[in-house]
């Protein structure tokens, strides 16, 4: 298992969601929800799924995704070994919008860094150690829809990803 501890404070840890056995991390496709504008509540990223195969060819058909806010689209995929988070700091101001997660970097087995499609709000954290192998699983820590006129932030952390 491989993990960092920089996500935001909102929500509860999900389900873990592993790849079938035998199979491994070939890809990964983000959630998010493009920036919607002066006093509209951003949830920025809110998903993460890993696409499953059994061989190079990412055409294996499995996912492994633990729960995502039902805001935003996916991205295209790309291949992964270890993750950073872009987290915002809670803003606790009467009118702000609170965030959390924004982006993911994520380290690949051919030494590029993918940088997810979210926003640019926030810093940094560190990077998790890498897998040896490959990923295989993930669980994620999942603020739910508040309601209308509320504030929310849908995935507020990628807890772990497990490697196989």
């Amino acid at each position: 298992v491989i993990a960092v501890f920089s996500g935001g404070p909102w929500g509860h840890w999900t389900w873990p969601e592993m790849c079938p056995k035998g199979s491994y991390t070939s890809s990964i496709s983000f959630k998010v929800e493009t920036p919607q504008g002066v006093m509209e509540d951003d949830m920025a990223l809110n998903g993460i799924r890993l696409c499953c195969s059994h061989s190079r060819d990412p055409s294996g058909g499995n996912t492994a995704e633990s729960q995502s806010g039902r805001w935003g689209r996916w991205s295209e995929v790309a291949h992964l070994v270890g993750f950073a988070l872009l987290v915002e700091v809670p803003q606790r101001g009467l009118l702000s919008n609170e965030v959390a997660t924004t982006s993911a970097h994520f380290a690949c087995s051919d030494g590029h860094i993918l940088e997810g499609p979210g926003s640019i709000w926030g810093q940094w954290g560190g990077w998790s150690a890498q897998c040896p192998r490959a990923v295989c699983g993930t669980e994620t820590w999942q603020d739910p829809a508040q309601g209308l006129k509320s504030d929310d932030t849908a995935l507020n952390d990628l807890n772990e990803l497990f490697c196989c």
